[in-house]
């Protein structure tokens, strides 16, 4: 905020469903924040999502597409598997089952290593793929498009990740009709997660509210 209040700002480190809103709070505080600038890296979803898809359902994996939408930490994750490009069909059952999968992969990963690490490596090709994609868009590729957590007017929540299309300046469009004709299942998920993303939302806000008195005084 004080050395380069321009810059495109990534937040990577968990809680991401706070920590966004928690940024946004104190870039506020000193006057240089910019909504088009701010995300939250959720991409490690969207790479799992499309990893686990392309396994089942047997297709190159650059070829898959799933958006992501919600938060970043258990049910808030949400993968739009009807929105699934190149269209594919899932059995109920297949839903449910890659939805749970994609949202604890995380928790998989620990299990898998048994507890002696984490999922360092996915987490970090993750990251180099959206400052990848942010590098384009700031050279001026108009083809840039990843999910990311943003402050956002898509829901009544005042953050929540979705598809955007990067630009020079940032986000430069937010894709909305991904939410447009979600499954039954899908629009169940999402009325459920919005209550648990609000409460974290609300925590990151509250907790950069009672920092600002003390930064004050100092």
């Amino acid at each position: 905020a004080d050395n380069a209040p321009d810059a495109f700002i990534h937040i990577i480190s968990n809680p991401v469903n706070s920590m966004v809103p928690l940024a946004a709070e104190v870039l506020k505080q000193k006057g240089v924040y910019d909504p088009k600038r701010l995300f939250g890296v959720t991409t490690l979803d969207v790479v799992r999502a499309n990893t686990f898809v392309a396994q089942k359902k047997n297709l190159r994996l650059i070829d898959v597409d799933v958006p992501v939408i919600g938060g970043h930490a258990g049910i808030t994750i949400l993968p739009l598997l009807s929105k699934t490009r190149p269209s594919v069909t899932f059995t109920d059952a297949e839903v449910e089952d890659l939805t749970v999968r994609i949202q604890n992969a995380g928790t998989e990963v620990v299990g898998t290593k048994n507890g002696a690490g984490s999922a360092t490596l996915s987490m970090a090709y993750a990251a180099a793929r959206f400052v990848e994609s942010s590098l384009r868009a700031l050279d001026g590729d108009g083809d840039v498009y990843e999910c990311a957590y943003i402050q956002s007017e898509l829901t009544e929540l005042p953050f929540f990740a979705s598809r955007v299309k990067l630009g020079r300046k940032g986000i430069e469009a937010v894709i909305s009709s991904d939410l447009l004709g979600l499954s039954e299942y899908e629009a169940r998920s999402l009325d459920a997660l919005k209550p648990e993303l609000k409460a974290s939302i609300e925590e990151g806000m509250a907790f950069a509210q009672k920092q600002k008195p003390a930064a004050a005084s100092v």
